[in-house]
């Protein structure tokens, strides 16, 4: 019966997630726009990050302690960028893809209009939703995190992130849209590099912020569509032209 009920579990959850892709690809092929349904995952807090560790240590004017019997730490190594886990892996920009992928199964789409389709927004928070975007020869990492910044109110918060240098960054514009019944909001900035903590970039509020009403309006049976564009930034394109 055990074994019975786990089999029955995962084929509900297979026709489940078939469904919401169908939903998804009705609404969106006359677009053109590709379709990636991503499931949540609950935040593991049950350490801190290495950036968040040393932001609170800067912040109450205490320096991380120093162990002489470690090596000096290499510059050019990268923590691991993935918000969703504590993982203690670093090294440099060129690898981070294919560890996000490898370790973390994080699923990448490439071209220039997707569509990022998140799941069971009702879930309690902390919960992250997470894909890597190809695009324009480079790579970008969409985070949707549902958190409470203030107790008992839960809101989301997107943000796109390069997976390459901040001079690198400042190149791209991107933005996100959601449409629905009639509704439509954009948000458009230039993307921060990975260099950078996403919990950081949550915390100043520079991403795109829903309360749970308004993220409601635009969700459909608990499925929030966010369209995604990315472009060359204008500013840039002008001083290659100069």
């Amino acid at each position: 019966m055990l074994f019975f009920t786990q089999c029955f579990g995962a084929v509900l959850d297979l026709i489940h997630l078939r469904f919401q892709h169908y939903k998804a690809k009705r609404v969106f092929s006359a677009a053109g726009q590709l379709v990636c349904v991503v499931n949540p995952t609950h935040s593991l807090k049950y350490a801190p990050t290495r950036c968040a560790a040393a932001q609170a240590s800067t912040e109450q004017g205490v320096l991380p302690p120093c162990h002489h019997h470690e090596a000096v730490h290499d510059p050019q190594l990268v923590p691991c960028t993935c918000p969703l886990f504590s993982c203690p892996w670093e090294g440099h920009l060129e690898v981070v893809v294919s560890h996000l992928r490898q370790t973390h199964r994080i699923n990448i789409l490439q071209g220039a209009e997707i569509v990022f389709l998140a799941t069971d927004m009702h879930l309690p928070a902390p919960t992250d939703w997470i894909i890597m975007h190809s695009c324009l020869g480079h790579q970008f990492l969409l985070v949707l995190r549902k958190q409470e910044k203030y107790e008992g109110h839960p809101q989301f918060f997107a943000t796109m992130m390069l997976i390459g240098t901040p001079t690198q960054a400042d190149n791209f514009t991107y933005r996100l849209e959601l449409n629905r019944n009639q509704r439509r909001l954009k948000w458009e900035a230039t993307p921060r590099s990975v260099l950078e903590c996403v919990d950081s970039v949550i915390s100043d509020g520079d991403c795109l912020v829903l309360n749970t009403s308004l993220a409601q309006l635009f969700s459909d049976n608990g499925s929030l569509a966010i369209g995604i564009a990315i472009t060359t930034s204008k500013v840039h394109n002008s001083e290659a032209e100069m």
